[in-house]
């Protein structure tokens, strides 16, 4: 085996002991989001995927 992908295997190890329990910690931690906060986010979502499927059918 490569030793640069026995570096990489340990790197991306290594990234992900470190940064889990901080990732943990913000889950926890974190503001919890209201309707309206979905509502902001799933609205422009929508229209993107509308205008995507408009331009599909114009091809």
């Amino acid at each position: 085996m490569d030793w640069m992908k026995i570096v990489a295997a340990m790197a991306l190890i290594m990234f992900i002991i470190y940064l889990f329990p901080r990732a943990r910690h913000m889950m926890e931690n974190s503001p919890k989001g209201s309707s309206s906060d979905w509502m902001g986010f799933v609205i422009p979502i929508l229209i993107i995927v509308l205008f995507i499927a408009f331009l599909i059918q114009l091809v």
